[in-house]
């Protein structure tokens, strides 16, 4: 998501705090293995303010973090196999993808003892068996966000990102492919992970159809353009409206009665990187309750770490913006990397939506 001003997606709200004391190095993984330092490619502000201060202090590892856009411009910097990276924090479609292409190093799950304070649900991934790759991170829904005053009720169906003229010039979707079709596929009727040609070609022209009705395709920026009251209603990432709501009670969020989508964000170690130990360290610092309660009150998306979950207060884990209840979880589907031929026909479809 896009570096800048303004609230996003990764918006940081408090510090890590005590995660440090907390934290022990791991045995047979002594620090004279490696040079002191890794480098860490990651979303923007997607990190606590003193979370790796706080890991430099308990390992004597520095950290220099650097930040990509999205998923393309983290998938660019793999394709040579010497991004220099040691930890990377790949989406679960593009897990999957990086896996196909052999982009990401086998992680060593003895190294990775805090796994364990993982939920049970996410100790296996359908893009990951066995979660031989990656470890979970934080995880959300894309859904709408809206501004109630302006809106005749909770809009509570695609059916007014999609097909309607009743918010025309008001409304705002997500910039890429791999999301906006998915989504488009739930509200006609079919799985986000719809292969039918026929089915990519019903999304795009619902899309190209709705165009004059639109006013952006919206670089994770939804939330900022709710906050501006330049649109009443957008498709975005669940954290990104709770973050403007806190600020704004006049908007909330939604997740479609058709479902939306589930993503996770993962922590992996590209192939060629050159500090391995040390990134496995940084994992398992990550997976530590005290960093993963903290962590999940600044950036304000679901934990995927259990212990972590049970220091929260109840305002966090009984969030309905955080944690989806009841059916509304059982309506929405996580994204697959489905080979190189199916994102070939996502990017030409949007191509075209894009051109009309």
């Amino acid at each position: 998501m896009p570096a800048g001003g303004g609230l996003s997606r990764r918006s940081l709200l408090a510090s890590v705090g005590a995660a440090a004391a907390a934290f022990s190095i791991l045995p047979g993984r002594a620090a004279a293995e490696e040079e002191p330092k890794l480098a860490f490619w990651n979303w923007d502000t997607y990190i606590g303010p003193t979370t790796l201060e706080d890991f430099k202090a308990a390992t004597g590892i520095s950290v220099r973090m650097d930040l990509f856009a999205d998923s393309e411009e983290l998938h660019a910097g793999l394709r040579d196999g010497k991004s220099g990276y040691d930890v990377i924090v790949p989406s679960n479609d593009l897990v999957g993808q990086l896996i196909a292409e052999d982009r990401l190093m086998a992680l060593d799950h003895a190294a990775i003892p805090n796994r364990t304070n993982l939920l049970e649900y996410f100790t296996d991934a359908a893009f990951d068996p066995g979660r031989r790759y990656s470890m979970p991170y934080m995880w959300g829904t894309i859904g709408i966000g809206y501004r109630k005053s302006r809106c005749d009720g909770v809009p509570d169906s695609w059916k007014w990102l999609f097909e309607s003229d009743r918010y025309a010039g008001r409304l705002a979707l997500l910039s890429e492919a791999g999301t906006v079709l998915p989504v488009a596929f739930k509200y006609l009727g079919h799985s986000a992970n719809a292969t039918d040609p026929e089915v990519f070609k019903a999304a795009e022209a619902l899309i190209i159809a709705q165009k004059p009705h639109i006013l952006a395709f919206a670089p994770d920026t939804g939330q900022d353009l709710l906050l501006s009251r330049e649109v009443d209603i957008a498709m975005e990432w669940n954290g990104d409206i709770l973050q403007a709501m806190d600020r704004d009670p006049d908007i909330s969020y939604v997740v479609p009665r058709e479902g939306g989508i589930l993503w996770e964000d993962t922590l992996a170690i590209p192939k060629g990187a050159p500090h391995p130990s040390n990134a496995h360290k940084l994992i398992n610092f990550m997976l530590d309750a005290a960093t993963g309660a903290s962590l999940a009150m600044a950036i304000r998306y679901a934990t995927p770490n259990g212990t972590a979950l049970a220091m929260l207060p109840p305002d966090y884990h009984e969030n309905p913006v955080i944690f989806p209840q009841g059916r509304v979880i059982e309506r929405c589907e996580t994204t697959l990397w489905q080979g190189a031929e199916i994102a070939r026909r996502l990017e030409e479809s949007w191509a075209r939506i894009q051109a009309a």
